[in-house]
């Protein structure tokens, strides 16, 4: 939903009892509605009410107060006063939103710019505090939509890649990357995209296409570098070398698609779609080990069950 000038915010983003330091807009029949100034403050209790009401498109902040915005978010992430599973909740809640507008921003350039600062201060976070990961994976969402499953994806990547003892540097690239697997679905259907139920052999060659939609539109813009595509292009290929679209086998994958690719099936599992009950953690993982576990890098499913204990701790 389009409300030019402004971007949306989800209230869960904001701290009760914290002003805040941008004017907060509701939007109502198409007009934005001032709902708390600069400098008020919202209650729990009203908090929690607003936010079994949200979609998540009915608050807005005004596009020249986007720094106050992110201002706000950085200091309650640098706060002594807030604790790991309440910084989870604000990182979270306010990039969701973000990652939404990326989605729909039609300069990947600029997406892809925007991206990386998020990623960084998921990083950052999750390398800061030891419990951040397990918090950050057990507020992953429960409904299946592109933006959240991308981003809920990057979080699972981020969490296996550490496991996997990859450097920063290699962390935040995976980040985007994983972030972006799905960029070229912007190619597919709406109707492949969103139909309720199985899709049939043609709609299927259709979906099948995305990974080399999404290296075509990267391959447009500068700021994607060849992992970033690599990942795009490469997570539906498996070590059994009978994945797409090219059929790559084993350690020929490069170790980001890898990653991806089990991140990707494990929160299909556990996500709600139309069509599937979602698995609880634990069942999909031991799924995949015992089901699909050739599809995968072996050692990453492996390293997949430190995630889940990160999981289980929070």
């Amino acid at each position: 939903m389009e409300n030019p000038g402004h971007f949306k915010v989800r209230i869960n983003s904001l701290i009760p009892g914290k002003p805040t330091t941008f004017n907060l807009y509701l939007k109502l029949n198409n007009q934005n509605v001032l709902y708390l100034r600069a400098g008020d403050r919202l209650d729990g209790e009203k908090i929690k009410v607003l936010t079994t009401k949200d979609s998540g498109s009915h608050f807005w902040v005004n596009e020249a107060e986007r720094k106050m915005y992110k201002g706000y978010v950085h200091d309650q992430m640098v706060s002594t006063d807030l604790n790991v599973r309440e910084k989870s909740v604000v990182l979270r809640e306010s990039t969701i939103s973000l990652v939404e507008e990326m989605f729909e921003n039609p300069d990947v350039n600029q997406a892809l710019e925007n991206s990386r600062p998020v990623i960084k201060e998921f990083v950052n976070f999750m390398q800061g505090e030891p419990e951040a990961m397990g918090h950050l994976i057990s507020l992953s969402g429960h409904d299946f939509y592109t933006f959240n499953h991308s981003l809920d994806v990057s979080v699972y990547s981020l969490g296996l890649a550490e496991a996997m003892g990859f450097t920063k540097t290699d962390l935040e690239e995976m980040g985007v990357g994983a972030l972006f697997h799905d960029i070229g679905k912007r190619h597919v259907s709406l109707d492949i995209l969103c139909k309720k139920g199985p899709l049939s052999d043609v709609e299927w060659a259709q979906m099948q296409k995305h990974p080399q939609y999404g290296l075509m539109i990267l391959n447009e813009y500068p700021n994607s570098s060849d992992a970033v595509k690599a990942t795009c292009f490469e997570h539906h290929e498996n070590f059994l070398g009978n994945g797409y679209p090219q059929q790559l086998q084993g350690q020929e994958i490069h170790p980001f698609a890898r990653i991806v690719a089990i991140t990707d099936t494990y929160d299909a599992l556990t996500t709600q779609r139309s069509y599937n009950v979602p698995m609880t953690p634990t069942d999909a993982v031991t799924m995949m080990k015992d089901k699909l576990a050739g599809k995968y890098d072996p050692e990453m499913l492996k390293a997949l069950y430190s995630v889940l204990f990160k999981l289980k701790a929070a």
